[in-house]
């Protein structure tokens, strides 16, 4: 049995890519995808007003984009949890809520893809350094 952790790599999607990979990850599903992020980004933080997005790949297979710059995001969520995440962390938790919301969707093809997502995106959660506030987040 290996005990062995391997980290999950996180790495930028180059902007050339930025049309291709979300297509070959998620097909037409993409655009409920994006849109649902942005609406849990409003939601979750009165201090997000739009913007420009950056695109992650997980080594594992996962995706995530997250707020581009360097924002701190203060997040009111329903679970009575407060505080400030980075605007990298607070991408990671609009798209775990995501992943979640809509592995419960009637479209099956959708619900199996974010439910694979959602558990990538955990397992990356599990190695980041605001791994602990993105769970207590969305716990």
């Amino acid at each position: 049995m290996n005990d062995q952790h391997t980290p999950i790599q996180v790495a930028i999607v180059p902007e050339e890519q930025r049309l291709a990979l979300p297509a070959r990850l998620f097909g037409g599903h993409f655009l409920t995808i994006e849109t649902t992020v942005y609406a849990f980004a409003d939601r979750l933080s009165p201090d997000y007003h739009g913007g420009y997005w950056d695109f992650y790949t997980l080594s594992n297979g996962g995706f995530y984009m997250a707020p581009s710059g360097t924002d701190t995001y203060h997040l009111n969520c329903d679970n009575y949890f407060e505080g400030d995440l980075v605007a990298n962390s607070f991408g990671i938790t609009c798209c775990f809520y995501t992943y979640s919301n809509l592995s419960f969707s009637e479209d099956e093809a959708l619900s199996e893809l974010c439910t694979r997502h959602y558990h990538w995106l955990r397992e990356a959660i599990l190695d980041h350094p605001d791994g602990g506030l993105i769970l207590a987040a969305a716990d």
